[in-house]
């Protein structure tokens, strides 16, 4: 793989977003594997774009998240946190707020992420309302592809409405969550949703291990 040529990338923006990435992650990764990253994280958040006006700088943001999972399948830092998942269709609604949720409680004590099998073009707008409400933050969330690497890195993976197109890995601590999809609703469905979700999410914190 080392030995082919890296990628042409269509962007010089994403090309100096290669360059930051190699910088950081010197010592683990090569240069190429970061620029090959990046090229495929751009293809295929592009393959459900609409409007490519920050397209460059959420490839930077969903490769660096890429390559952290990767480093933590190698035994990379951060190892000791358990690592949660939240995959439903879309990933612009029940997975976003589920991983928000989460993220906001468990203050620190596990490493949130989401994906779509599906991805949307962006967060409902209705559902970040939802979570602002709740005192989370959502403000640089936006829908992502489900990746091999993202499963691996996960402790548990948590499904919500995504059926069976999510990959399944050995060892690995698997929940499904039936809360209703909010794509469409009021904002006092979502709410309800939201609530169910933060139920969840309650028990969910009950099991993780102490740090």
């Amino acid at each position: 793989m080392t030995s082919s040529p890296p990628p042409v990338l269509p962007d010089q923006r994403l090309a100096a977003g290669a360059a930051r990435l190699a910088v950081r992650y010197r010592g683990r990764f090569s240069t190429e594997t970061v620029q090959r990253l990046v090229a495929d994280s751009y293809a295929q958040l592009a393959e459900h774009a609409h409007v490519r006006t920050h397209l460059v700088v959420l490839a930077e943001r969903f490769t660096a998240e890429r390559l952290d999972a990767l480093a933590h399948v190698e035994g990379g830092p951060g190892v000791g946190l358990p690592r949660v998942l939240f995959v439903c269709s879309h990933n612009a609604g029940r997975s976003q707020m589920a991983a928000a949720l989460l993220a906001h409680r468990a203050q620190g004590q596990a490493v949130v992420s989401s994906a779509g099998t599906h991805p949307a073009t962006a967060v409902e707008p209705v559902v970040a309302q939802a979570i602002t409400e709740a005192g989370a933050h959502i403000a640089n969330a936006f829908p992502k592809p489900l990746t091999d690497e993202v499963v691996q890195a996960a402790d548990i993976v948590i499904t919500m409405g995504c059926g069976d197109a999510c990959p399944v890995v050995p060892g690995r601590r698997y929940l499904d969550w039936p809360v209703a999809d909010p794509e469409g609703a009021p904002i006092g469905v979502v709410r309800i949703i939201r609530d169910e979700i933060d139920a969840h999410i309650t028990e969910l914190l009950d099991s993780l291990p102490s740090r």
